[in-house]
Order: structure tokens, then sequence, then C-alpha cells
């Protein structure tokens, strides 16, 4: 590092001041700030270019469904947590609500794991992002429709295509129990 990475360590100190804050937000705040709808933008915009890579035959669907079910929560998510940002501190009432949000707002990300994981690769449980068993393929989320992909074109066209709507059906699963656990409909 003293030679070639960061001789003057200006990046070491720049990366120890971002989780700094970051920590002191995280052990400070009374709400997180965890914001989910740029990650609902994003998953739509994977959706979107997933729709123009696969076959017409191939259903999105489900994962579209999903998506707006994850929109939608995470609106209301948004929403809840501004509303409790601008009420008073020392309420019993209000603070149980944050303590509510804030658990809904930390299990929404554990609703993308799977506890299978990616077939072939159990050890990679989440299934928006992870690294594709082929580092040729063109999709750099959503590894098990990567997979699949991958693996179809072995099968013959039938089994090809069911083995990829598997792994939507999937994805949009993972992304319905994100959307719950934001609802608070899971624990």
């Amino acid at each position: 590092m003293a030679e070639h990475g960061d001789p003057l360590f200006q990046r070491h100190v720049a990366v120890t001041g971002v989780w700094g804050l970051l920590a002191l937000h995280l052990a400070d705040d009374s709400i997180l700030p965890f914001n989910y709808l740029p990650y609902a933008n994003q998953l739509q915009a994977y959706t979107n270019i997933l729709s123009n890579m696969l076959d017409r035959r191939i259903s999105l669907r489900p994962l579209k469904m999903s998506l707006q079910e994850f929109t939608s929560a995470a609106k209301q998510a948004n929403y809840e947590s501004k509303k409790l940002r601008s009420r008073d501190n020392g309420d019993s009432l209000v603070d149980m609500k944050r303590r509510a949000l804030n658990d809904r707002l930390m299990l929404a990300e554990k609703g993308f794991l799977d506890a299978d994981g990616l077939q072939g690769r159990q050890w990679f449980k989440h299934l928006v992002f992870g690294p594709p068993s082929d580092q040729e393929s063109k999709l750099d989320f959503f590894p098990g429709i990567a997979d699949a992909i991958t693996v179809s074109t072995r099968m013959n066209e039938k089994e090809g295509v069911a083995a990829i709507q598997h792994e939507i059906w999937r994805i949009a699963r993972a992304i319905q129990r994100a959307a719950s656990a934001l609802r608070g409909e899971c624990t």
C-alpha cells in the first residue's frame, strides 16, 4: 500500500471517514436511514433489461407484480419514516412505532435471501446480487437467472424456458418477502 496502492493513505482516511459517519448515523438516528425506493427503481431497471434480453415465451409477469408490491411498500415505509421523524421524542407510542419501523427496514433486505441459495452454489444466498457462474454473462444482477440462461443453452427448448421461468419465480417470491417485511406482515 505504501508504495503502490495509496502511498499517502488519503483513500484510507476518506473511507474511514465515510464508514465512521455511517456508523454514527446507524447508532444515533432514531430511524435507520434506509430508503428502499432507489432499490425498487433499480430492480425495475434490471427487469427492463431482462425483458429486452429474454424470449417472449418467458413471462416476467410474476417479477413485475412483485416489484409493484415492493415499490408500494417502499413508498409507504418512506412516508411512515418522514412522519415519525417529525414527531416528538419521548412519547412511548411514537418510540414503539419507530422501533417497529426500524425492525421492518432491517428485515426487508433479508427477504432477498434464499435458504437454498443459487443452484450449484448454495453459499450465495442473495437472489438479486451475486456473481453469475459464467463470467461471460451479460447480467451482473439476478445471478440465478443468469445461470439459468447459461444452462438453458445445453437443454432442449422447453426445459430451458422452464429453468429460466423457475428462477424468475424464485426472485419474484424473494421480492414479495422483502415487500411483506417492509409492510410488517412477517417477523
